[in-house]
């Protein structure tokens, strides 16, 4: 009887065991189905508790009842009335035929640059294919190719854009297709193909009596553009429809690839989520702009001489006709220099933007790191950059499987050996004998290499490593979805607006987009020459400054809006029309009504904002016209500063800066005049 009980529970123990085999083996496998999910459903979560938990942004506000209807909100973040009618358009508006069957042949483009130079060039190549009725080659953008040390996985263009939506987008303007026929590749791979490389701002008529002939006789040409523009900007009177074209390119065709536009568009709603309007700052301070426009004295150590190392490069190369060495100061005061961080945070705030204003910093990576952005921290708390908005894995899913590749710099420094003296100095000549010169201090391979150390060692910069190829590739990723955000940002302000080689520059991109897709949001473009004046009448008293300064620059910055427009049409326009695509790729929209009594007040209004004598809009886009008519009358009559009762940097937080008392008193109350309102948006 024992043992018949000893064997039932040896049976059970062994049911039981197995029982728990079978549950571990369930839970694991529904372990491995359920990680699979994970990582999406985080990245998914868009609740503002989420954006706190799993980024680094912690949004921090003053005031929770943040009301759209205020005067205030409207004077800061409210649309700019001038150019409300302004809608984008760039449909042909004369006889546009769909291109011809019979091509003239292949056009093969291989562009480099960056990323609003490889954006202009493709817009021109599209054009110029219109041009001269050829099939046009998906472009070969130079610095996402395969041998950049970028995933497979991608080809060239497609590392950036959506080759599917740029054919489809266009099949009624140019012939567009992948890859050259089998005859023609052969030849390109021996170099058989006739090879072009226009200058920038090339002439139609270069193209038409230089590159057609060798088109037709070829049925292939090969074209290399390395200077973000390969077309001149203002086309004559008959090429109008072009420049639509461009637009149609550059606004509709020209999406990024899909990964990077659900990146963006996630990053744009955390952004959101707090539910307050934000600004968008691209600071423009890279080293080819310094070094170009000579500008190496506002940075100090190490900074200024990879400048002017970079300016002596330039120099060689016919890039830079000056002098080596420049007053950065007065170039500074002249206008030709970046705004620093802290000059835009000042701007900002004595226009009146409050401490806990979301500023999102786009443009890639600003020159001098962190540390240069440490001041605009100072002044306003919430911020941010698409790597605070966004988690590690989603930025390294846009970059697809890429090979690694080995560090350049070993893990630990290589031991020191003792110098071994040669027998003759112990053996040889009389003693005491002189002591042999000391060695040569020891250089490692981490001392010398990586982004800096080569400047004390070499006035020739090293060749770029296979990791910093693949971190330019990087960039263009990472700029591709600052512009996104930079469009759709309800406030952009600009530090600088050109590039290392004079040319307009991302910024000048976003704002030309701006006016092309929603004109009436605000875009300040300052004046640095006279932004520079004002901050140095008070640079003593600059945190306290008086109501007269502080007036001057709400004034200057209200009419930025508009007459930084006057400035664009006149003279960015004429090197980059997609910085300024008005009024060929835009119209006015008003009620048919009203348009018979007000048509004088439009003309007027439009070449006030520098945007010319505007096509007016077809019927089917003024329907929604009148219906806001009332509405903007009754917003424009309470339409005045709300008074503020905090100074210039004052903070009502516990953990900041009390403000000053006497500017929290009798200025405060001088804020809210209701004169500025009269030159800055009616």
């Amino acid at each position: 009887m024992k043992g018949k009980g000893e064997m039932v529970l040896k049976s059970r123990m062994k049911w039981v065991g197995l029982l728990g085999i079978v549950l571990s083996t369930f839970s694991l496998f529904t372990h491995f189905f359920l990680a699979g999910f994970t990582q999406d459903a985080i990245s998914e979560y868009q609740s503002s508790a989420a954006a706190v938990t799993i980024f680094s942004w912690r949004p921090v506000f003053e005031r929770p009842d943040f009301s759209p209807a205020s005067p205030l909100f409207r004077r800061l973040w409210g649309p700019v009335r001038r150019l409300e009618t302004l809608h984008p358009y760039a449909n042909p508006r004369q006889h546009y035929p769909d291109p011809s069957s019979q091509s003239n042949g292949f056009i093969f483009v291989r562009i480099q640059g960056g990323f609003h130079e490889i954006r202009n060039s493709i817009c021109d190549v599209v054009v110029i294919a219109r041009l001269l009725n050829a099939t046009l080659v998906i472009p070969e953008i130079q610095s996402t190719t395969s041998s950049k040390g970028i995933s497979s996985q991608f080809k060239s263009f497609a590392y950036l854009y959506n080759e599917d939506q740029f054919i489809a987008a266009l099949t009624r303007d140019v012939k567009i297709v992948k890859t050259l026929p089998r005859n023609l590749k052969g030849a390109r791979r021996k170099k058989e193909i006739p090879h072009f490389k226009p200058s920038y701002l090339a002439s139609p008529y270069f193209y038409r009596h230089h590159v057609l002939p060798v088109l037709k006789k070829h049925s292939v040409v090969e074209l290399a553009i390395s200077d973000g523009g390969c077309l001149q900007a203002i086309l004559p009177p008959d090429l109008e429809e072009y420049q639509r074209l461009r637009c149609r390119v550059a606004f509709h065709a020209l999406q990024f690839r899909v990964e990077v536009q659900d990146l963006a568009t996630k990053i744009l709603r955390r952004l959101r989520a707090p539910g307050r309007p934000f600004v968008a700052y691209y600071p423009g301070m890279t080293r080819e702009a310094l070094a170009y426009y000579g500008c190496a004295e506002l940075f100090q150590d190490v900074h200024n001489e990879l400048i002017q190392h970079k300016r002596v490069w330039m120099r060689r190369r016919g890039i830079v006709k000056g002098k080596l060495s420049m007053n950065s100061e007065g170039q500074r005061l002249n206008g030709s220099c970046p705004l620093m961080p802290e000059e835009v945070g000042i701007l900002l705030r004595a226009h009146g933007y409050s401490w806990d204003t979301i500023i999102y910093v786009s443009g890639g990576e600003v020159f001098g790191g962190q540390r240069t952005l440490i001041p605009l921290h100072a002044i306003f708390e919430n911020v941010v950059d698409r790597t605070s908005l966004s988690t590690p894995w989603e930025l390294s899913r846009l970059y697809g499987r890429e090979i690694k590749v080995g560090g350049n710099y070993p893990r630990s420094p290589p031991s020191v050996l003792k110098e071994s003296k040669p027998d003759t100095w112990k053996s040889d000549g009389p003693r005491p004998r002189p002591l042999p010169p000391p060695p040569a201090r020891l250089k490692y391979p981490h001392n010398i290499e990586g982004w800096w150390g080569w400047v004390a060692e070499s006035d020739i910069e090293p060749e770029s490593t296979v990791m910093e190829l693949r971190t330019n590739a990087h960039k263009l990723l990472w700029e591709a979805i600052d512009y996104f955000i930079s469009v759709e940002a309800d406030v952009f302000i600009p530090g600088f607006d050109r590039d290392g080689k004079g040319h307009p520059n991302f910024a000048s991109l976003v704002m030309g987009h701006r006016l092309y897709q929603s004109a009436s949001l605000k875009t300040y473009r300052p004046d640095r020459r006279e932004v520079a004046t004002l901050l140095s009448e008070t640079r003593e008293q600059l945190y306290h400054a008086n109501y007269t300064w502080l007036r001057s620059i709400r004034q200057h910055l209200r009419k930025s809006l508009l007459d930084g427009l006057i400035e664009a049409s006149t003279v960015v326009k004429s090197i980059s029309f997609l910085s300024h695509p008005v009024p060929e790729c835009s119209c006015s929209r008003q009620d048919s009504e009203e348009h018979a009594s007000s048509s004088r007040l439009t003309r007027s209004q439009a070449q006030a904002g520098g945007v010319g004598v505007v096509h007016r809009c077809p019927d089917w886009m003024r329907s929604e016209s009148g219906l806001r008519s009332k509405d903007k009358q009754t917003e424009e009559d309470g339409d005045e500063d709300e008074p503020t009762s905090e100074s210039f940097f004052g903070y009502r937080s516990g953990n900041r800066v009390e403000g000053n008392g006497e500017m929290m008193s009798k200025e405060a109350i001088l804020l809210n005049d209701q004169e500025e309102l009269d030159g800055g948006e009616r």
